[in-house]
């Protein structure tokens, strides 16, 4: 059902529940469920079991009750054809065959609205995703971040939040000096594998390119940014640092390109050490009185706060631990006025959020317990020919994004972005996932993606070959549209709104994936069964309008995960 047909219900039991309470402090809560088997009914409503007891009624009298004022109410007319009582006292009710279709010409008005609310309106999230190291292009677990990111700002953007996409750059610390120490390395003539090549060196073939880059005094620019020039000189570590880094972004910024993914701000670490948000940070946990000092390093007394130990803060080398600036940064989120924080991130940063969210509320400035939210998604397994794809040439010892995207599409970079974007969403976020790159070239309902993109694009050929003026659906009579085929099409387009309203809460945009290839399904099978282009003109333009709205929302879903909608396939 439509959200204003739930109202409009839930208003029913209100008022038949009126005389009933008039004089008693009992209050109701009307909650309005879906009953598990179709054959009960469209609506189902335990209400007159929760109240029985504060009543003093028994539950099924006064069920009695309630069914008998929802029958004699007039504003029950034309929403509701039945209600029954089941058991000690469920109410069930069917709705009317009008109100199921009135989905449709809803569809029809709202179009790329159908589906968003305002409910999120005044309220700020920020959303972190990615926040790549720069030491290195993007790996399958980026794009899993990626997909996953975007995804959700979407999702939160569409119930009316204002979203910010955040990418937070770890451009401060052990790794960036380890790529210096790389680049610097392949400049001096070494490569891996070689006796003078550092152990922990990055091996990817991109340490050359930037190394030969450096030597050719070239300029980079990432996003955002100064752009940084290479001295040439070999011995200028602090030089190599600058453009490898720059570099790097840059490249960065080219994978999420392909990938359309843009962000709205970037935040760099080493600016809460320049600005001194780090020193302020660990000053405020100081005077809260929750840290000490113990054989030279600072610690948090971070089982205060559910954590199962205590963490260091500084380290007795002076340095901090990788949380603090953490911590820093999260305080900044929340004094930039963010209602909700998300981060999305790999399952090995699992062990921090405990620690993060101590030394946030330590801080005494009143941020919430929880913040911020975290969801956390496991490994990505790349098969490709039936076997497991663990090396890149590019990156040296992972698959890269750019890598997925290019296998994925055959050439195709849209074909390819579609792919990996609605693959990597289409499974809970902790749960592992294989990609088979072989899938995702198929053309046949094997191919997720392909699957639901062909029932837009089936859809757009039926309309093609009716060649009618879609305006003139507005006023359609959709009273035709009785068939079972129908009636499921017009439950699933119903239920949209409410699939994202409950993925933006539950931060579950696998929903979306799922809800479009149940809507793909059910329209295949419509087609299977019907004909839509009959002689019959009133069920013509009937089925003609139900097409129209399901391409609609086809559309609206693909959009939010950032797949295309193509009209031919």
């Amino acid at each position: 059902m439509l959200a204003q047909q739930k109202q409009d219900i839930t208003a029913l039991f209100q008022a038949a529940l009126a005389p009933i309470l008039a004089g008693t402090e009992v209050s109701a809560n009307v909650v309005l469920e879906r009953p598990r088997d179709p054959s009960h009914g469209d609506v189902a409503c335990n209400i007159a079991m929760q109240l029985a007891k504060q009543l003093k009624m028994n539950p099924r009298e006064l069920a009695t009750r309630l069914v008998d004022a929802l029958r004699a109410d007039p504003a029950a007319a034309g929403l509701v054809e039945s209600v029954d009582i089941a058991g000690p006292g469920f109410i069930n009710l069917r709705v009317t065959a009008a109100a199921k279709q009135a989905v449709v010409k809803a569809v029809l008005a709202q179009g790329e609205a159908y589906g968003r609310s305002a409910t999120g309106t005044g309220q700020k999230v920020i959303i972190e995703f990615v926040s790549a190291n720069p030491t290195g292009p993007l790996h399958v677990g980026h794009g899993r971040q990626a997909a996953l990111g975007d995804a959700l700002s979407s999702l939160f953007g569409s119930q009316g939040y204002d979203v910010t996409r955040e990418f937070y750059y770890n451009d401060a610390g052990v790794q960036i000096q380890t790529l210096a120490n790389s680049v610097q390395a392949r400049l001096r003539g070494h490569k891996p594998g070689d006796a003078a090549w550092p152990e922990s060196a990055y091996n990817g073939d991109y340490i050359a390119d930037i190394a030969a880059d450096f030597l050719a005094k070239k300029t980079v620019s990432a996003s955002d940014g100064s752009p940084a020039t290479a001295s040439g000189d070999i011995e200028d570590i602090e030089s190599i640092r600058a453009f490898a880094v720059t570099y790097l972004r840059n490249e960065q910024d080219i994978d999420l390109q392909a990938f359309g993914v843009k962000f709205d701000n970037y935040y760099l670490e080493s600016s809460l050490y320049q600005d001194g948000k780090v020193d302020a940070a660990v000053d405020m946990l100081n005077k809260s009185g929750k840290t000490y000092e113990e054989e030279g390093a600072l610690w948090l007394r971070t089982e205060d706060y559910g954590d199962d130990k205590n963490r260091v803060m500084r380290k007795t080398d002076g340095t901090y631990t990788y949380f603090v600036p953490d911590v820093a940064y999260h305080i900044v989120k929340f004094q930039r006025g963010y209602n909700q924080a998300i981060n999305v991130q790999g399952s090995d940063h699992h062990g921090t959020i405990a620690r993060v969210r101590a030394g946030l509320q330590a801080v005494g400035l009143g941020i919430p317990q929880g913040f911020p939210d975290y969801v956390l998604h496991k490994m990505v397994t790349v098969m490709k020919g039936g076997e497991e794809v663990k090396i890149s040439k590019r990156a040296g010892s992972y698959v890269t994004v750019r890598d997925l995207i290019e296998w994925s599409g055959g050439g195709d970079i849209t074909k390819g972005r579609d792919a990996v974007r609605f693959f990597l969403i289409s499974r809970k976020a902790d749960t592992e996932f294989v990609f088979d790159v072989d899938v995702a070239l198929k053309t046949s309902d094997e191919n997720p993606v392909y699957y639901v993109q062909y029932a837009h694009a089936r859809i757009c050929r039926m309309l093609e070959q009716w060649s009618g003026d879609e305006a003139s659906l507005a006023d359609v009579d959709l009273a035709p549209l009785t068939a079972p085929t129908e009636a499921t099409l017009l439950a699933t387009l119903a239920a949209y709104p409410e699939t994202l309203a409950r993925a933006q809460a539950e931060l579950g945009p696998h929903q979306i994936a799922f809800y479009l290839r149940d809507l793909a399904a059910n329209l295949h099978s419509f087609y299977f069964a019907e004909r839509v282009l009959v002689d019959d003109e009133a069920l013509k333009a009937a089925r003609i309008a139900l097409m129209v709205a399901t391409r609609q929302v086809l559309r609206n879903g693909l959009a939010l995960i950032g797949v295309s909608a193509p009209n031919k396939m």
